[in-house]
């Protein structure tokens, strides 16, 4: 195993790594360029978009769609569940791991982050880092310009209020909103359909 797959499994595991290994500048950048050419695509080339999308993450369901403009770090660490909405702006550092469920819709200028940083400035300026995953269950809503940070999990049927900074894990049914974002309401998840 060379130097580099090495600092890069320390980063999937969460173990400290070098971040500034010449090797990650160079995957950061060539997944800048897809993204370039993604959020740069004519709307009309629906088809061209999807499969760019698609080698962009790491796996994603059969139907999803993002409103463009999009952007991550590696894109090979999302794992997207069927049936996903992302409005514009979506920013997700992938690190770590990010996973998202089944039925998740997504607000614009929502950002998620898995990359940690050193409190002291001497650790912090010699550029190495940590990583923690985020996973997002399955019917979640997440509104517009929320902030999740690493480390969190967010459960299934959860509604995540507009404006929130998510620092903790959040208990399927429920919403929460504020900053840091608090349980405000716990949803019973009935359907009650007319005839």
């Amino acid at each position: 195993m060379d130097k580099f797959e090495e600092e890069w499994g320390k980063m999937l595991s969460g173990e400290i790594y070098n971040a500034v290994h010449p090797e990650f500048i160079r995957r950061l950048e060539e997944t800048r360029v897809k993204i370039w050419e993604f959020n740069n695509l004519h709307p009309s080339k629906k088809e061209e978009r999807i499969a760019l999308f698609r080698s962009i993450v790491g796996d994603c369901g059969e139907t999803f769609h993002i409103n463009r403009p999009f952007r991550c770090d590696y894109g090979c660490n999302i794992h997207i569940g069927n049936n996903f909405f992302a409005n514009f702006n979506l920013t997700i550092l992938d690190e770590a791991p990010v996973t998202f469920g089944d039925n998740v819709f997504i607000g614009p200028n929502v950002s998620i982050y898995t990359a940690c940083h050193p409190l002291e400035a001497a650790a912090r300026n010699t550029g190495v880092e940590w990583a923690e995953p985020v996973t997002i269950g399955n019917s979640v809503w997440i509104g517009g310009s929320v902030t999740i940070l690493p480390g969190v999990t967010i459960g299934d049927n959860c509604v995540i209020g507009a404006g929130s900074v998510v620092t903790k894990d959040v208990e399927a049914n429920t919403v929460v909103a504020g900053n840091p974002a608090k349980v405000i309401k716990r949803i019973k998840n009935t359907i009650e359909l007319g005839e």
